[in-house]
């Protein structure tokens, strides 16, 4: 068996996908591990016996599913939750936990860094929490040798190589789009910037090699393959593709990397990714520039917050029908919670959900407090309030697909995927409302981003002689099936005046958090 494989570790689940090598649209066997982050010493973390613990316990149960432990495999890729803090000393141990995406401790750096380089960076890259720990002088500074994200860290310890793709990467320090590598002019001031701090090398010696899709990026070694499969049955040798971030998979696997494309993401986050043709005009705060794998510019509207508030309320449901006698599984329970949220109002009925368990700066909120609000004359139903719910998961998303509007981005083609699109004709039509344009959900969506990645390694074995969206055109999707689903009017009509009340609203977010 001489497979490819992609590996995402995501915010809720590790995901392992096993494709064949001629035809990467054929999915051969996944395996899943699910794990959560931790709130330690207000920072979110995960440990290091986590991630491997979880790496092996996702491949493991590919290999369950599959039937057979491989010996070889002819590629292998890693993706990640993207940017975040991750360093490491001159002998490759980590200095303090790793710190993700969902942190919003690093705010005064952010805006410091935004001013010096005349762009957005948000809170959760990486050099962001990077220069917060420099102001901050923690004590670990003047021991950082290397700094990456959780894929480009695994990837080095599969193969030894301090790699990353473009899109990864231009999570961690601006992509200078004219030579897919970090911003030379950029990196100079930020040198400058931290000149007589505890730093003591240059950022270029800090940061990962870039590379772009398709290029060799390692193999795996002895090492790496006991780490993966600690029963010695996966030998080493497996030729590797650049690491990545989530988004980047998540562009591969809707097959949105050209102009004029775009994705939306769905998971504990969610996030839009919109190919650009040309540069935006001016910094925005609700939006930050990333890059495809190949390098492209992409206009990034995260938001800290997806469906985690959602799946809660489906847990509770869930626990409430095995009280009654009539036990549902969680599919059941989400298939008739969200079919039940078509019976709702266009605009919910005066309900209105928020989804905050962690900050979200687009919306201006430093923390999570999620809050079902109604005023008294409400109709406070299970449609409306389930339409409330998936409502507000694209709420702070509708805020940032507004600013790229304004700032006149045109799309030809938009795709979601993510678990939360399950269940068919219901989040995507009400993501079609809440952007207004046209989404599409292809039937491998689910499989996400592990698959994307499996893709991505499988474009590298394949020698890479063509390009990227030409290999995914005719290798990939050319007969995949999806469905895509028009906006309806009455569900524009309805969010749009859910989202007048979704702004108001947040004042009372706000008070929450001092108040609670």
């Amino acid at each position: 068996m001489n497979g490819i494989l992609g590996i995402e570790l995501g915010s809720t689940r590790i995901k392992a996908c096993l494709v064949a090598p001629d035809d990467p649209s054929t999915i051969l066997a996944t395996g899943v591990h699910e794990w959560e982050n931790q709130f330690i010493d207000g920072l979110w973390t995960y440990s290091l016996d986590e991630i491997w613990r979880g790496l092996q316990s996702a491949y493991a149960d590919l290999v369950a599913n599959l039937g057979m432990a491989p010996t070889r495999l002819a590629g292998i890729g890693v993706s990640a939750m993207m940017h975040g803090y991750l360093v490491r000393d001159a002998e490759g141990e980590l200095l303090v936990p790793f710190r993700t995406w969902r942190n919003t401790t690093t705010g005064d750096a952010a805006a410091e860094l935004s001013e010096l380089f005349g762009v957005n960076i948000p809170l959760r890259w990486s050099i962001a929490h990077l220069q917060q720990a420099v102001r901050d002088a923690e004590p670990h500074v003047p021991a950082i040798r290397s700094v990456t994200t959780l894929a480009g860290y695994v990837h080095a310890k599969l193969t030894g190589r301090s790699v990353l793709g473009v899109g990864d990467a231009s999570g961690m320090f601006p992509i200078d789009p004219t030579t897919g590598d970090y911003d030379d002019e950029l990196a100079a001031r930020y040198d400058r910037l931290v000149t007589g701090s505890t730093l003591a090398v240059t950022l270029r010696e800090l940061l990962p090699e870039v590379l772009v899709a398709g290029s060799p990026a390692g193999e795996l070694t002895a090492g790496g393959a006991a780490l993966l499969d600690p029963t010695g049955a996966l030998q080493p040798g497996a030729p590797f593709c650049p690491p990545e971030g989530d988004a980047g998979t998540g562009m591969v696997a809707t097959h949105a990397i050209e102009p004029r494309t775009g994705n939306v993401s769905a998971g504990t986050s969610i996030f839009a990714m919109v190919v650009l043709e040309r540069p935006l005009r001016r910094p925005h705060p609700e939006l930050d520039v990333v890059a495809t794998p190949t390098g492209a510019p992409v206009a990034m509207v995260h938001c800290n917050n997806g469906a985690s508030e959602v799946a809660a309320w489906a847990a509770l449901f869930t626990r409430f029908a095995a009280l009654t006698g009539v036990p549902l599984d969680a599919d059941a329970v989400y298939d008739i919670l969200f079919r039940e949220a078509l019976e709702g109002e266009s605009d919910a009925g005066g309900v209105l959900a928020y989804n905050h368990l962690a900050g979200e700066p687009i919306a201006g909120l430093s923390e999570g407090r999620p809050l079902v609000v109604r005023s008294p004359d409400a109709r406070l139903t299970l449609g409306n309030f389930m339409r409330a719910q998936l409502y507000g998961v694209f709420g702070t998303l509708s805020i940032g697909m507004n600013v790229l509007a304004e700032e006149g981005v045109e799309l030809d083609r938009m795709s979601a995927h993510g678990g939360m699109f399950r269940t068919a004709g219901v989040a995507q039509r009400f993501l079609a409302g809440a952007l207004n344009t046209s989404v599409t959900v292809a039937t491998s969506a689910s499989e996400g981003g592990a698959w994307g990645m499996a893709v991505l390694a499988a474009y590298a074995a394949s020698g890479a002689e063509e390009n990227l969206e030409h290999y995914l055109t005719g290798q990939v999707f050319h007969d995949a099936a999806a469905v895509s689903i028009d906006p309806h009017p009455d569900d524009v009509t309805g969010f749009a005046e859910y989202l007048l009340r979704y702004r108001a609203g947040l004042a009372i977010e706000r008070t929450s958090i001092g108040a609670l």
